[in-house]
């Protein structure tokens, strides 16, 4: 397995003659979204052809001036930029779920054009790269310098700070876009999901997951502490999250494996803990994952949720073929694909307004 996926590497390496700044030829242009034209790339700037020009800050482009509704996330990966890896963990938590997403498409990973979008610290990004893919992390806050310090550029990794909303980048140009843990915190899941699917190429794929409907989250404290919480400064969210979870995971703890406690506890605490999604994590670990998770699930400024059924609907009317949704993970998981046009080609993507 090691040898192939050396071979894979080594063939998609080839691609590297006439890139920029060390990336390769094969990843696509940044793409100004408005004037609809290529941009160049320098180490400071990129520049549109038009007078738009992006900033180039740590090797990272700069497509957006702030984080806004993404702020706390940000902050939250800095502190927490390890903790879901899985080379961390040594569990392949994050491989697993990847895989069960992509279902019988993982083995076209190595060599494929994937955008990952949301990317935060990198959990996704560490499996992808592992994959022998070539990825493009964009994330709306600064978890994105998280990402590279994580997983430096180079040959198979770019990066950029950057709206799913404006994307850097001319339609149709990705093997896969990925999208995990992100749509349900932006403005429009519905819009997202549009833009998301445009930057999918003819018979390529879109794979994203979503927050469903659950009776448990209406009966919990947690909307209350969220409403507290999101509007705090990210340092005091933070340190409230601690304070929480300090107090409430030794219960969670004592409670985990005594079903009729643990349903009335869960109600009460705001806190997330996985002694009984993740028992294979150590203590250390299981507190980890309770502080990010808590304070992810307390900060989010927008918290959508859709059903299976919607999430179908929502692929379907946007051309979407071999659509496939399930109840899974934290929610719904879906895999699209868009048809392919081999009449008309790439044009007959066009931007979605």
């Amino acid at each position: 397995m090691i040898q192939n996926l050396r071979v894979c590497l080594g063939e998609v390496n080839l691609m590297q003659n006439g890139s920029e700044s060390g990336q390769r030829a094969a990843f696509p242009q940044w793409y100004c979204c408005e004037h609809q034209c290529e941009m160049t790339y320098s180490a400071t700037a990129i520049c549109c052809p038009k007078g738009h020009v992006f900033p180039v800050r740590d090797d990272i482009p700069r497509f957006v001036d702030s984080p806004s509704y993404a702020a706390h996330f940000g902050e939250q990966w800095r502190r927490y930029r390890r903790t879901q890896l899985d080379s961390y963990t040594g569990k392949p938590i994050s491989r697993v779920r990847l895989q069960r997403c992509f279902g019988n498409l993982w083995p076209e990973l190595c060599g494929s054009q994937i955008l990952e979008c949301g990317c935060g610290a990198g959990r996704f990004t560490e499996v992808l790269l592992s994959e022998g893919a070539s990825v493009t992390s964009i994330d709306l806050s600064e978890a994105v310098d998280v990402n590279v310090e994580m997983f430096p550029l180079g040959d198979a990794h770019r990066a950029a700070q950057a709206d799913i909303f404006s994307l850097p980048f001319a339609p149709g140009r990705f093997d896969f876009v990925v999208c995990l843990g992100v749509i349900q915190h932006t403005p429009s899941p519905e819009r997202t999901i549009a833009k998301l699917f445009e930057q999918v190429r003819p018979g390529g794929w879109l794979i994203l997951d979503h927050y469903t409907y659950e009776i448990g989250w209406y009966t919990k404290s947690a909307p209350l502490f969220r409403s507290i919480l999101k509007r705090m400064p990210t340092d005091r969210s933070l340190r409230v999250t601690e304070a929480l979870v300090n107090a409430a995971l030794p219960v969670h703890r004592a409670v985990a494996n005594k079903r009729l406690l643990r349903a009335v506890f869960s109600r009460i605490s705001p806190v997330l803990s996985h002694y009984v999604t993740y028992p294979e994590l150590p203590d250390d670990l299981q507190r980890q994952w309770a502080l990010l998770d808590t304070h992810d699930s307390l900060t989010d400024w927008y918290k959508h949720f859709r059903t299976r059924g919607q999430v179908h609907r929502i692929l379907a009317n946007l051309g979407a073929e071999n659509i496939g949704a399930v109840y899974a993970g934290n929610g719904v998981e879906a895999r699209a694909k868009r048809p392919s046009n081999r009449a008309s080609g790439l044009s007959a993507i066009q931007p979605i307004a």
